[in-house]
């Protein structure tokens, strides 16, 4: 049942009295939502049981998974697992705060960071208020827009593959989100931090910019979590499923304003995992994680793209862990073709029918990857 409060909301958002039925079903839904946790996209990735000696790269996972550190933390909170800890999530809460020198009412924890991105498009967009993003970029937040009636403008990215931040807030005057994935989903491309302060400065009234820090840890730009800090109309997403190897675990958080975060606690509920809240805390206090890591899948992919730039393979150029493809044809066939030999990449965005998403995997893996693609591309 929707409260009075809630109610009131949609229909000062524009909602209709007819869409509160639908408003209602969504929020008892939860993960049975056509969108809701990525199960529409995660289709896109599922492959079935991989046979001996497949190679998948497919789904910007980190093949190192959970650190050390994380892993003890986990088996040490089994025995616990029967009840519900809710402390573990204001563990978390506390040690990102300290680290990130934060106030902890700024920062809310959550099971990966698509369900706050969800929440925040189901709290800020309607059928009078859009959502603005990029082209390509990550598709959630677009599906959570759609399902509610809200507008969705997709903004091509510059000449150099970051967010063109001025289209964007032009895009839409009565936008509420503007969604920008930095380093970008799936280019792997980054937009500076100059840009970001630019969509805060020009964005419509009562829009809120949502930021998603998703593979921030990957390169060296800086981060934006103090913009959220000051106060500004901004939520950042952060996530362990990425350099910290959680993907199957599920922990995140969102930081910003306390009364912008608290928009987003009416669109969920339930105890978050204990074995995630463990791990994420766990893996916070490793210090040595994020640098390492960051070699190592650097390392890799640069690996990669000397390997392409040798034999002439165009790509963007990416600070991530994962980069966009041109294969110069349809990419849905070079999938098909690279998945018969046992390799499995990525999907293609509409937009760019001839570019392929690769993941960075392990040496042995993209090693693997570059002997298959010259076999199919010969």
């Amino acid at each position: 049942m929707l409260t009075l409060e809630q109610k009131q909301d949609f229909l000062t958002r524009g909602f209709s009295r007819r869409t509160l039925g639908r408003m209602a079903a969504l929020l008892t839904a939860g993960a049975g939502l056509p969108f809701y946790n990525e199960a529409a996209l995660a289709q896109l990735s599922k492959i079935g049981r991989l046979l001996p000696g497949a190679v998948k790269i497919n789904a910007n996972e980190n093949p190192l998974g959970p650190c050390a550190e994380a892993a003890v933390a986990i088996h040490n909170a089994v025995k616990d697992g029967g009840r519900y800890n809710y402390e573990e999530a204001d563990t978390l809460v506390s040690t990102f705060a300290e680290l990130e020198v934060l106030r902890e009412d700024h920062v809310m924890p959550f099971a990966g960071s698509s369900d706050p991105l969800h929440r925040a498009v189901l709290a800020f967009t309607s059928p009078t208020r859009g959502l603005v993003l990029a082209d390509p970029s990550y598709e959630a937040g677009d599906r959570a827009a759609r399902f509610v009636g809200a507008k969705v403008t997709s903004v091509p990215l510059r000449a150099d593959y970051s967010h063109d931040v001025r289209r964007m807030v032009q895009a839409d005057p009565n936008a509420g989100v503007i969604y920008v994935c930095n380093p970008n989903n799936p280019t792997g491309s980054l937009t500076s931090r100059a840009d970001i302060e630019y969509l805060l400065a020009h964005q419509p009234k009562g829009c809120l910019v949502l930021l998603d820090e998703a593979y921030i840890h990957l390169c060296d730009a800086p981060a934006c979590l103090d913009l959220a800090a000051a106060g500004k109309d901004i939520i950042v997403l952060r996530t362990f499923s990425k350099i910290y190897g959680m993907a199957g675990l599920r922990a995140g958080l969102a930081i910003g304003r306390p009364d912008l975060l608290e928009k987003l606690r009416g669109y969920g509920a339930g105890a978050l995992p204990l074995t995630a809240m463990v791990a994420a805390i766990a893996s916070l206090k490793a210090r040595h994680v994020v640098p390492q890591r960051r070699k190592i899948i650097r390392d890799n992919r640069e690996n990669v793209f000397d390997f392409l730039s040798k034999r002439n393979f165009s790509f963007v150029p990416s600070v991530s862990n994962k980069f966009m493809l041109d294969v110069k044809r349809p990419g849905q066939e070079v999938i098909q073709a690279l998945a018969a030999e046992k390799i499995y990449i990525g999907r293609v965005w509409s937009c760019w029918p001839t570019h392929v998403r690769v993941t960075v995997g392990t040496r042995e893996e993209m090693d693997k990857f570059q002997a298959a693609l010259l076999k199919v591309m010969a």
